[in-house]
């Protein structure tokens, strides 16, 4: 068994004898052999002790590689709600750590972004729940109010909130000194679209057609025309889009997400469903979900209910997911409405 290796490895580079282990765990020698030998293993709620006596992490002793830890700790992040600091700061020491290594630094830095995106959602979500009993319990206090909505993502009016200019300045540099990188081209144009800078939208979209031959190149001319109120240029792209049926099947699920901010929740939710059937195995949720937030905005909760039961179905056939807040979220959700 590996962990019995490891256990022999530490023991050994530490130069402590397997009586000498035995006495700081509180079990016998022959225990500690039969762990090193592989013919036993350790207790499971031993496991924190063993580790905490050698200073590393219990994925470390089970002799993970760094790769598989850090896929080990995705896993973990991604199936539970809000964690508790003390989680959270062993989670940084070890990412930290795997960051120092240049072969590793990217992925883990990528991931501690992915835990602190993952702990201000849970803490958003914290605040919407106290953000609403606030409210009740000031009878509408303006301050809670405005708490609530910001908890919620609410819009702002402010232009100077709610306007991208410290992303969109980032990502016009990046770009300029990575002009191949597409997705980093894309999440340019998403905000210069939002914030109405359409000239520059424009003039970037002209760099994207030069590397680009997908779908996404007619699905950016719509959304330029359509935020600049030209309505035959967006009818036409549009046209050009929905005739391109050998894209990829998030083409089909763009096109459910047009439809849906058009208020034609009928053709949207064809295409969403076009694009789950489209879709290779592990299926994503996000048709699923689309489809029962739009019934939900037309007020029919069995269809909504119908449509989260789907997001539940892929989550654990698709995904093998059966606990933890990703169930849980979904579960909330069809509570809410029953």
């Amino acid at each position: 068994m590996e962990m019995g290796k490891e256990i022999r490895r530490l023991r050994e580079e530490r130069g402590i004898t397997q009586e000498g282990l035995a006495e700081a765990l509180h079990v016998t020698a022959q225990s500690v052999s039969k762990w090193e030998r592989g013919t036993s293993m350790p207790d499971v709620q031993m496991l924190p002790q063993i580790a905490v006596y050698f200073g590393i992490t219990i994925d470390q002793l089970f002799a993970m590689t760094p790769v598989q830890q850090m896929e080990r700790m995705e896993n973990r992040i991604y199936s539970q709600g809000l964690m508790d600091a003390a989680e959270v700061r062993q989670l940084e020491q070890q990412l930290t750590a795997f960051a120092e290594q240049p072969e590793l630094a990217g992925t883990a830095a990528t991931l501690l972004t992915k835990l602190y995106n993952h702990q201000a959602e849970q803490y958003h979500l914290l605040a919407v729940r106290t953000g609403r009993e606030a409210v009740e319990k000031t009878d509408g206090d303006s301050d809670a109010i405005s708490e609530l909505a910001n908890a919620w993502g609410s819009y702002i009016s402010d232009w100077n909130v709610r306007n991208h200019h410290a992303l969109i300045e980032w990502f016009s540099a990046y770009c300029r000194r990575n002009p191949g990188n597409r997705s980093a081209l894309m999440w340019l144009l998403d905000n210069l679209i939002d914030d109405r800078r359409l000239t520059e939208a424009r003039q970037w979209l002209e760099k994207l057609t030069r590397m680009d031959h997908t779908f996404r190149v007619p699905m950016y001319r719509y959304m330029i025309a359509q935020a600049a109120g030209e309505k035959e240029e967006a009818a036409e792209s549009l046209k050009e889009l929905e005739s391109m049926e050998d894209q990829e099947w998030c083409w089909a699920v763009t096109l459910g997400d047009i439809y849906t901010l058009r208020q034609e929740y009928d053709r949207a939710i064809d295409w969403y469903k076009k694009g789950q059937e489209l879709q290779p195995s592990p299926k994503f949720t996000d048709s699923a979900t689309s489809i029962a937030h739009i019934y939900e905005i037309l007020g029919d909760a069995p269809r909504a209910i119908s449509a989260y039961q789907e997001e539940l179905r892929l989550l654990r056939e698709e995904w093998g997911i059966v606990r933890g807040e990703e169930i849980d979220e979904v579960e909330r959700a069809i509570q809410s409405l029953q």
